[in-house]
Parts: C-alpha cells; structure tokens; sequence
C-alpha cells in the first residue's frame, strides 16, 4: 500500500542511487505504521487500535508494559476515523486510543465502549521538510507561505482531513495563516498521520504539518527538520483511549497501565502535553 502510493506522488523524478537507498530503508523500517503491529498471538493478547501518530511512543509503552507484567497486546495502527467504522462493523478491537477526543465520543454515544473514556495525551503539531529541501521552516509558516507565494511550492503533505484528526487541525492551521486556498493543489494527503509523515521525510514532498510525536523519533530527525506549530492556531488534539464492551482483563490492564507514571513520561518524551487529570466525560 505504501509503496503503490508512493510511486504515484514520485512519478517521472529521478533520484540518485543514494536516494533510492534511502525511500527503501524508509518502506522498510516504517511501512509497521500502517500495518498492524503484531506481537505473540497468546488467547488473551488483546487487539488494539491506536491513533498512527502515537506508534513510536505506544511501540515502547507496550514494551515496557510487557516487561513488568509478563502480558502483551496486539497493537494496529492508523486513523481513529478509519477505526470507529471498522469498530461499527464488528471489528474485533478491545480498546481504542483516538488521536481526538469526538471518535471516542462518538462510540460512547452509539453503545460501542464500556464509559467515556478518559484523555491520555494532548498532541501538538510541527511543520516538517525534508533535510535537502529548500522550504525555510518557522513557526508562524512566513517562510511556507513566501514558498507558496514565489511559485516554488510543488507538493506538501497532510494527513487526510476528512478522517484524521491530525489532517484536520493542519487544515486549521493553514486556514489560520491564510493559506489554505493557495496550497489546496499541491497537497498530497496521507492516509493517516503516520504516511503524511512518511510522505514528508521520504522527499516525495517539500514539507508538511504533522505529529510532533512522530517528528521526535530517531527516525524522522535523522531524515528532516522541524518546528513546533504554536498551539494556538488550532483546536487542541485530546487524545481520548476506552475499553469495548468486550475488553479483556490483559486490555483492562493495559488501559489502566497507560494512565501510570511511567507511560506518561514515555508520552512527554515524544512532545505530547499531558493531561491535567484524566476526568471522564459526563
């Protein structure tokens, strides 16, 4: 799936073999982010769905969950909006962890989680570009829009709006700046938040807004810069998580583990702001 896409949006480019080496070692050690991630299939290891931009942090939570408890969970990643439709169809998942509050509160209201929930997280956003690519990166994205504004803009990438939260509030933020109209034609969307970042640090764009969480891992700063985007350009991204009516007692550990000490530290060290307390909703 990924390297189908991909191909379209490098149609016709000619990369140096070094380059080549490159988008292969990121197929390779990235293409988990949009297929499931898959542990020992033990009759209590617990399906689980989770937002794409919390893989890496969650990728070492699960570990350390494992570590202390002996107990391991089957984590799929990818959008929370693509989730809740497979969950509505009988999707076998014992817990969600959105990448926005609204999915979860949209399973709540139709009888599909035990309770509310709680928020685990709060993401932030960050402009991104590849390390070769001349797009100057700020905060404010003065230098996107004297990028858009000369001509040089070709591609920038986002994850899809219409089902990614991540996607959504990129929208709001360029609607903020002003410059969502000019940069309609040169987005090129991600599945989700996760491929949008893929898109970014492959060079198959000039740039993009996503997760700091994912723009924090070895992986990406290796690869691109970035910035953080001020958080008051666009609604905060509450990341809520709940158990299915149907959730183990490995899942109900796991959920109860991802509200601990150490599972939030993991979290702030990926650029995720925390909770002040993790209230249900009424």
């Amino acid at each position: 799936m990924f390297s189908t896409s991909l191909s379209v949006f490098t149609h016709g480019e000619r990369f140096k073999s070094q380059c080549y080496a490159i988008a292969f070692t990121l197929i390779l050690g990235l293409l988990s982010v949009i297929l499931p991630t898959h542990v020992a299939q033990a009759a209590d290891t617990p399906a689980i769905a989770a937002a794409a931009n919390i893989k890496f942090a969650l990728d070492d939570i699960a570990k350390d969950f494992k570590q202390q408890t002996g107990l391991s969970v089957r984590i799929s990643y990818g959008s929370s909006g693509n989730f809740i439709t497979q969950i509505q169809h009988g999707a076998p998942f014992e817990m969600m962890l959105s990448a926005d509050e609204f999915y979860i509160e949209q399973l709540h209201k139709a009888g599909y989680t035990q309770d509310a929930g709680v928020i685990y997280a709060i993401g932030r956003l960050a402009l991104a570009a590849p390390k070769q690519s001349p797009l100057i990166l700020d905060a404010e994205l003065v230098g996107l829009g004297q990028f858009i504004t000369d001509g040089k803009l070709k591609r920038f990438a986002i994850a899809n709006p219409d089902h990614a939260p991540y996607g959504e509030r990129a929208r709001e933020v360029l609607k903020a700046k002003g410059l969502w109209d000019a940069v309609q034609p040169k987005l090129i969307f991600g599945e989700n938040a996760s491929q949008a970042a893929q898109f970014t640090i492959s060079g198959s764009t000039q740039g993009g807004i996503v997760p700091l969480s994912l723009v924090l891992a070895p992986q990406f700063t290796q690869l691109a810069n970035h910035v953080v985007i001020p958080e008051h350009l666009y609604q905060p991204l509450n990341q809520r998580m709940a158990l299915m009516p149907n959730a183990s007692e490995t899942a109900m550990r796991f959920y109860q583990y991802m509200q601990s000490p150490q599972a939030q530290k993991v979290l702030s060290e990926f650029g995720f702001n925390l909770p002040q307390a993790t209230e249900k909703l009424d």
